[in-house]
């Protein structure tokens, strides 16, 4: 029997067929119910927290309130939606809106226009208190407060040090590099100086030149994550007095908040998040097919290669990955799209080693996992020349990566897994098989980080 598969390519759809022999399994994310009274959700989270008093009862009158927002990059996290609830309730609590200050995460990125700030935050926001941009390469706006110890000077905006509460927002999903989003990257890179983000991330490079990412600075990793547990050394000097956190659908609607402990409640998140999009799998495939998911998801590389850090997870041992992303804007970024033109994966680290930058490391890491696990793109024609420079192979369609599959393989009798939203869910292996390695915030030890 052949059944036939649906893939989000662009605004259309393309169709593969398989044999349902040849099919392991179809892995998809839980399907979760969205929020639907926002404000009333944010409310509920603000005074039924997690490991703290009801926000009420942590801010007061007087109170010089920091609020650490995301900038335009995450603009997926909907700040605009759930800040009035938040300034509300700040104010229910006795603190007025000009004792409160938002602090926009740009960490070394771009400073925003008034624009950029309406569409992030919203009007009413923009309208109602002072926004101050924190960008890590204006050295006056930071003071140094110590030293982790793996040895990263930390080096924290003076805005919010010298608050007398601050408060972290953000959203919680997988992060190919810091395990999960969220939480204490509020202050790191959020609001951190430049040699601090450097030094931090550089912790997810393997230690010798030539060994390409850290293994352990992966997806829901947060156990053995040198770069995340740094992070939380940082988070834990600035010593935040509250947190409020998004969780989302696969279709990247609210699916919870979390608040409270800046900790505590981020790892609540975290373990909700990993519930939504992370997928056990029980048996490796020799091929995984997958879809960026679409548009706007696969509108570039750089948005469409988290398709392939993560179905790559589901690939056996010299198995091969098919990814299917239409990419209209293929090069944009050029800040990404500019790693590709070194002539080797050991120049592209030893450049990024030199000057770390994240789009550099997706880089890396998209270069390092073609290396092993080779990865078919079927996107459009006037992409193959990119692709190829990126290490990738190209195919113009499915049935064309497929019968391309089959060559590199050396068989056409090969098992196959679909990944349908292959951007938004994380395959895991299951505690049941023997090469399980996946280290989850389940077995997370506290007692190490703070």
């Amino acid at each position: 029997m052949t059944k036939q598969f649906p893939l989000d390519f662009g605004l259309k759809e393309l169709m593969i067929s398989l044999p349902q022999e040849r099919l392991v399994e179809v892995i998809e994310g839980q399907e979760t119910e969205a929020i639907k009274d926002v404000p009333a959700a944010v409310r509920e989270a603000l005074n039924y927290p997690s490991d703290s008093l009801a926000l009420r009862e942590v801010v007061g009158p007087g109170d010089k309130v920091v609020i650490i927002a995301s900038d335009i990059t995450r603009q997926w996290v909907r700040h605009d939606l759930f800040l009035p609830a938040l300034l509300d309730e700040l104010n229910a609590a006795g603190v007025a809106d000009y004792n409160i200050t938002l602090v926009t995460a740009l960490g070394a990125h771009r400073y925003h226009t008034m624009e950029d700030n309406k569409l992030t935050y919203g009007h009413e926001v923009v309208s109602r208190i002072s926004i101050i941009q924190s960008c890590a390469l204006d050295n006056a706006d930071f003071v140094h407060i110590g030293r982790t110890s793996r040895g990263t000077e930390v080096h924290i905006n003076r805005h919010v040090v010298n608050a007398d509460k601050v408060i972290l927002t953000g959203g919680i999903a997988y992060h190919s590099m810091a395990g999960f989003g969220g939480g204490r990257k509020a202050i790191i890179p959020g609001v951190a100086g430049y040699d601090t983000i450097q030094a931090n991330h550089r912790l997810c490079l393997s230690p010798e030149q030539g060994h390409g990412p850290h293994p352990e600075c992966c997806q829901g990793n947060l156990t053995t994550n040198g770069m995340h547990l740094d992070m939380l050394e940082i988070a834990a000097m600035v010593n935040p007095a509250f947190l409020l956190n998004a969780v989302f659908t696969a279709e990247g609607d609210f699916a919870a908040f979390v608040a409270g402990h800046w900790y505590e409640a981020w790892l609540l998140g975290c373990r909700k998040a990993e519930e939504i999009a992370g997928v056990l799998v029980t048996e490796a495939a020799d091929v995984v097919i997958a879809s960026a998911g679409g548009y706007p998801k696969d509108i570039n590389f750089y948005q469409a290669s988290k398709a392939i850090e993560n179905a790559c997870l589901a690939v056996k041992a010299g198995g091969m990955l098919i990814v299917a992303m239409e990419c209209p804007e293929i090069s944009e970024p050029p800040d990404f799209s500019q790693w590709f033109d070194y002539p080797t994966l050991d120049a592209r680290e030893a450049a990024l080693r030199k000057a770390f930058t994240v789009p550099g490391f997706v880089a890396l890491k998209l270069g390092f996992i073609a290396k092993t696990t080779p990865v078919i793109v079927v996107s459009r024609p006037d992409n193959q020349r990119f692709l190829e420079k990126a290490g990738m192979l190209f195919a113009i369609s499915l049935e064309a990566a497929l019968k391309l599959a089959a060559e590199k393989l050396g068989r056409q009798d090969f098992l196959v897994s679909i990944m349908p939203h292959g951007g938004s869910v994380v395959p895991c292996k299951s505690p049941a098989s023997e090469d399980y390695v996946h280290n989850n915030t389940r077995n997370k030890d506290k007692t190490n980080i703070m």
